[in-house]
């Protein structure tokens, strides 16, 4: 036990440095405590039993392992950051043993105890805002006492209670679950190396769950000191809001545009693309209408009756359109709020008396001159600022 207090001196002086130094650096870092319980396991080297057996004359008849007990360990840490830790603690991994029945009659029986401390660098990775991942990597300063027995045939070891104390390496994974920004829950599996008392080094594994409490996890901001002074008036002057706009409704405004004839024609005769006369009426139109707020504007072609109806349908559609893009794209009108579509020769405006004929010439032509319109039917509100 004096071995392992000076080493245990050691190891603390050696995890004060690094925790000042740290310490010194960092100002999001605090200490925790915590423990863990859970079970050990060893692995029985039954073919070394055997052949010492052998070569003191006895044949192993049978070798019964207890390789499982329960172990414990207590810890305490410093975390700089949210992933940086260093932890050091005490650990107890309980007893194993075995017991083997030889021939001539006789049994020999062993049994070892583990405990130590270790110094240990923990890494955390959050997963979520409670869940981490974590993994260690540290060396581990153990006690190992053996006690060796035997009835029968079989002798005494030379040296019944052998000891050693030896410094090897240890490594883990785990998961954590934050309960709160104090306590939070440990699963782990670590892997102490030990060198027993009989000249062999071995490997215990430990599985455990566990309880850390962290203090100062989250530190208070500081409170500020009130001075109490005069109260002193400040007259603050903020310009005035600029005046709310008011709309006010715009009765329904419809206007008919001469698709091919005259001197405002949109188009030319048979034809779906706007030329300059139809551009300038078109500009006018939506000068007319500058500080609306246009709720739908309905655009409508129409043709006579020459021609056949499914040509005549086409055409209407292709003018109505033709004028939708462009109070879109040159007048600026928003376009979610334009509506085209082409009524063919369904609505003339014209009667059948007073237009005689479906012959194309110039006189039925120019008598159909009102039938080939395009309406541009607009609701909108306006601003009264």
């Amino acid at each position: 036990m004096k071995r392992i207090s000076k080493t245990a001196g050691l190891m603390g002086l050696v995890g004060i440095a690094v925790l000042s130094s740290a310490s010194a650096a960092s100002q999001d870092g605090f200490w925790y405590i915590g423990g863990n319980v859970g079970q050990s396991r060893a692995k029985i080297d039954d073919a070394r039993i055997t052949a010492q057996l052998l070569a003191a004359g006895r044949t192993p008849i049978s070798i019964v392992n207890d390789e499982r007990n329960t172990a414990f360990k207590l810890l305490g840490g410093y975390q700089f950051n949210k992933n940086f830790a260093v932890e050091g603690g005490y650990f107890n991994l309980g007893q194993f043993g075995y017991a083997a029945t030889t021939a001539p009659a006789g049994t020999l029986n062993g049994t070892i105890k583990l405990q130590g401390l270790n110094l240990d660098l923990v890494g955390l990775w959050p997963m979520t805002e409670k869940f981490s991942a974590l993994g260690r990597v540290g060396m581990n300063y153990a006690q190992a006492k053996d006690t060796f027995t035997s009835t029968g045939a079989v002798a005494t070891p030379t040296t019944p209670n052998p000891s050693k104390n030896a410094l090897n390496y240890k490594a883990g994974l785990g998961l954590q679950y934050d309960f709160s920004h104090a306590l939070g829950m440990r699963v782990e599996a670590e892997r102490y190396r030990i060198d027993d008392a009989v000249g062999r080094k071995g490997d215990i594994d430990m599985y455990s769950v566990g309880l850390v409490y962290r203090f100062d996890a989250r530190k208070p901001a500081p409170v500020e000191k009130v001075v109490r002074s005069e109260p002193v008036v400040v007259v603050v002057t903020t310009p005035a809001p600029p005046p709310e706009k008011i709309y006010v409704m715009v009765p329904p405004k419809k206007v008919v545009f001469s698709a091919d004839a005259g001197t405002d024609a949109l188009f030319g005769f048979g034809k779906s693309e706007v030329q300059p006369t139809g551009k300038r009426a078109l500009d006018k139109f939506v000068d007319e209408l500058k500080g609306a707020k246009y709720e739908v504007i309905t655009i409508t072609g129409h043709t006579d009756r020459i021609g056949s109806s499914a040509a005549n349908m086409k055409l209407s559609t292709r003018r109505a359109e033709a004028v939708r893009n462009y109070l879109v794209t040159s007048a600026g009108v928003p376009a979610d709020k334009v509506v085209a579509k082409g009524m063919g020769e369904t609505q003339p405006m014209t009667k059948p008396s007073e237009c005689i004929g479906n012959k194309a010439t110039n006189k039925l032509v120019t008598c159909l001159a009102p039938d080939r319109r395009v309406e541009v039917e607009v609701d909108a509100t306006r601003s009264t600022k």
